[in-house]
């Protein structure tokens, strides 16, 4: 038989655990456990505003949409450029290897500063003006209008693709950060891009 003593010590164990699995919900909001990584988000949506229905057969003059996103989780609020390009299968392209950009000239620049754990979307409307040249088999470019601006893109072209049956298009949208301790942007070794069939 239990004396008081034990009954009590009992007793006020049954409490605490009681009184744990009751709070801890609560607690779970008020302790701050330590973030272990940090990182940089960077996609696209497609005109739904989901990971499908990206662009790819591009027709000269038809406008097209996406949404471009990143998501900052690196524990401080960051400021950020996406530089622009567009390229054929034989230019520059961004290396996820070795973690360097391209090196064409940015076509157009998107700055944004994201807060810490935020996440920033951007809509883009963009269409291309480009001709066919039968005789040497390649479309030659205009020009690209992004979101009313337009870029130029005279003196590029691409190539008939036989392989894959297309005149080969790609979007590339490069993410580069500002650093403070040397106040310069520097390449954030992200990018996303759409390969597209600019088609005739």
């Amino acid at each position: 038989m239990m004396d008081m003593k034990g009954f009590s010590v009992l007793f006020f164990v049954v409490v605490a655990i009681v009184a744990l699995l009751v709070a801890s919900p609560a607690l779970s909001r008020v302790l701050v456990f330590p973030r272990t990584e940090f990182f940089t988000e960077l996609y696209i949506l497609g005109s739904n505003g989901t990971a499908e229905n990206y662009p790819f057969n591009i027709s000269s003059g038809q406008s097209y949409t996406v949404t471009l996103g990143i998501g900052n989780q690196l524990g401080y609020c960051a400021y950020y450029v996406v530089e622009v390009k567009f390229r054929n299968e034989t230019q520059s392209a961004p290396s996820s290897l070795d973690s360097t950009p391209s090196s064409l000239p940015s076509l157009f620049n998107i700055t944004a500063f994201v807060a810490d754990q935020g996440v920033w979307e951007m809509p883009l409307a963009f269409s291309w003006s480009y001709t066919y040249n039968a005789t040497l088999l390649e479309v030659d470019f205009v020009n690209m209008t992004l979101n009313d601006v337009v870029l130029d893109l005279r003196g590029s072209s691409a190539a008939w693709n036989a392989t894959e049956s297309r005149f080969y298009g790609d979007l590339v949208f490069e993410l580069w950060i500002f650093n403070a301790s040397t106040s310069v942007f520097q390449y954030h070794e992200r990018y996303v891009d759409l390969k597209l069939n600019m088609t005739v």
